[in-house]
């Protein structure tokens, strides 16, 4: 696959669909790779005629990871998304992001303005107070030290399992196995358990967001789980709130996760958000 570069910073991305098409690019959340937008979910949007964009967060999968004690902002990790567009050859583009990508997408279009046509912000927030208290069960995945794979595999995929299915959507639930299957695919692409920490002290470093987003001027769909227990419903609607003529969805019985049976939902703000531009 291509790597993107952004100073010393490579970037792994992967496109979908006919190279002049318009281009929606997707951000993945905390620690996770860009496989967590799957391919049937990318083939959504495509078969509306655009082309779409995945990468590996800098610090996940095959882009570059970072040593202990160094650190990098939100900021930073914004310019790979840009990055990823510049090695793309693409101008402009709709971004959609889920969780922590959510936030880059907010800082994408804070900071690199030109570059974006529209915003989809899902299961996400603004950074202030009060939209990232989790509920303590949830809060205790982001905090839990699994297994040691090379040891105890089976533990290992026990607990990612488990720590799925605490922040999932209650109303749309994983096929039997998928769950399992995702986890073992992504400890064989790549295993990197330290960098969630660096990203989330990016997180907490770029601090409340919601003045920069009032200044936003391109169309925006914000999409939330009513039931998220990681990121509360509170966190999409000050999102929604900050970002002048934003849309808000409410999916009831949807947590934080992005299961098959939620790919329609997700899919057609996404879609909403490019048509309105």
């Amino acid at each position: 696959m291509p790597q993107a570069r952004n100073g010393a910073v490579a970037i792994e991305y992967e496109t979908f669909g006919a190279p002049g098409a318009p281009t929606i690019l997707l951000i993945n959340g905390l620690g996770s790779q860009m496989t967590r937008w799957p391919e049937a979910f990318c083939a959504k949007l495509t078969d509306k005629g655009y082309r779409t964009i995945r990468f590996d967060n800098r610090d996940t999968g095959l882009s570059t990871w970072f040593e202990p004690g160094e650190a990098y902002t939100l900021s930073d990790m914004a310019a790979d998304a840009i990055a990823v567009l510049d090695a793309a050859g693409v101008d402009e583009a709709h971004v959609a992001g889920v969780s922590m990508g959510g936030m880059l997408t907010q800082l994408v279009a804070i900071e690199h303005p030109g570059r974006v046509l529209s915003v989809t912000s899902i299961m996400s927030a603004t950074g202030a107070p009060g939209t990232l208290d989790s509920t303590p069960e949830a809060a205790a995945v982001l905090t839990a030290v699994p297994p040691d794979p090379r040891a105890d595999f089976e533990g290992f995929l026990d607990a990612a399992v488990k720590n799925a299915m605490v922040i999932g959507s209650p109303g749309f639930p994983w096929p039997q196995g998928v769950l399992r299957e995702r986890a073992a695919a992504e400890y064989a692409r790549a295993f990197n358990p330290t960098g969630s920490q660096r990203q989330m002290a990016a997180i907490r470093g770029d601090g409340d967001r919601t003045g920069r987003l009032g200044a936003l001027k391109v169309p925006a769909v914000v999409v939330h789980g009513a039931d998220d227990p990681l990121v509360p419903l509170a966190g999409g609607k000050a999102t929604a709130a900050a970002i002048p003529g934003a849309e808000l969805r409410v999916i009831e019985g949807m947590g934080h996760d992005l299961p098959p049976a939620l790919y329609d939902l997700v899919a057609d703000a996404i879609l909403a958000a490019a048509a309105r531009a």
